[in-house]
């Protein structure tokens, strides 16, 4: 007991400042004025779900009720979507979300998320409207890039990702300094994330908002795809600022057949890398098959947005209880 009395004394105290938390709270009241003109309604989903993500990447945070193991969820999109689906017009959402295994400086596995979607917008559109939010919630006109993903790809480390294989990529990483003594079996996306992570990302918006955009087809998750001049590519984006990703964007699929084969390829791939498959969330699919407007979408992370513009550099800064306090 004498051992611990001196860590539990500290650890109730708030990791975030006062002056912290007041930052916080007037981001999110910012945020709701910037909707608000804008005519988006504020919706609410369930937290919980007896259904959860596929994608790989993704490992959600399960718990049981009523003896039924449910999931919390990783993103609002799917229930958000069947909204959509059902008439509500353009939506927002502020909300926690939670995956598992990701803590760090730049990540808690419970996080505060905007999601909001656009109906009659591409993701070229949503793009200027997410400069535009981050002008409004900052008061600063932020420079803009936009860089397709084989352009970042050929500037900064002279390949392209569309043809390259698996075993250029894993080639150009061992030449670039990166440590693949554990990267045995990786497929080829992961190589790409891995290049992407490790040598572009951090020399990405030092000074100005950088939109990346045009993702390889492999990569578009619940994105609508289009012809490139290599073939088939990602209706999706990504905001970066400072090096750090913020959002993630997407011309939204709306073919329900189509969402239906990828979710069960993700299954398919968990299974191949011995993760338990995800059940599907049959209430999405049904939603996409009755009808989802022509749309985009975009989530953004705001723990990290209120790091950057308050000057922070790790996550528990701007979090009252971060995981390990919780």
């Amino acid at each position: 007991m004498t051992h611990t009395q001196p860590l539990v004394a500290e650890s109730w105290r708030p990791s975030a400042s006062l002056a912290m938390l007041r930052a916080r709270a007037e981001l999110l009241a910012r945020l709701r004025a910037f909707f608000h003109q804008r005519g988006v309604m504020e919706v609410e989903t369930p937290l919980l779900s007896a259904h959860a993500n596929p994608d790989p990447a993704i490992d959600s945070m399960a718990l049981f009720h009523a003896g039924r193991r449910h999931w919390l969820h990783s993103s609002p999109e799917f229930a958000m979507k069947r909204l959509l689906a059902a008439g509500s017009g353009p939506i927002y959402q502020i909300c926690k979300v939670f995956r598992a295994g990701e803590s760090g400086r730049l990540h808690n596995p419970e996080f505060s998320l905007l999601e909001w979607y656009r109906p009659g917008l591409d993701h070229l559109q949503l793009m200027d409207e997410v400069a535009e939010l981050i002008a409004f919630v900052s008061g600063q006109q932020w420079p803009l890039e936009r860089i397709g993903y084989a352009e970042l790809f050929a500037r900064h480390l002279a390949m392209d990702p569309h043809s390259a294989s698996t075993e250029q990529l894993q080639r150009l990483a061992e030449q670039q300094g990166l440590d693949v003594r554990a990267s045995d079996g990786l497929e080829r996306d992961a190589w790409l994330d891995l290049l992407m992570s490790h040598l572009i990302e951090p020399r990405l918006g030092q000074d100005r908002l950088s939109f990346v955009y045009a993702y390889p087809a492999s990569q578009a998750a619940l994105a609508r795809l289009e012809q490139g001049p290599s073939g088939p590519q990602a209706c999706r984006f990504e905001l970066y600022l400072q090096g750090i990703e913020l959002a993630n964007g997407f011309y939204e699929l709306s073919d329900g057949v189509e969402q239906r084969r990828r979710f069960e390829q993700d299954n398919a791939r968990r299974r191949q890398r011995g993760q338990e498959p995800m059940p599907l969330d049959p209430h999405l699919l049904a939603a996409l098959e009755q009808g989802l407007p022509d749309c985009a979408g975009v989530a953004l992370g705001l723990d990290r947005l209120l790091l950057l513009l308050q000057g922070g550099d790790c996550l528990q800064q701007v979090l009252a209880f971060p995981f390990d306090r919780a």
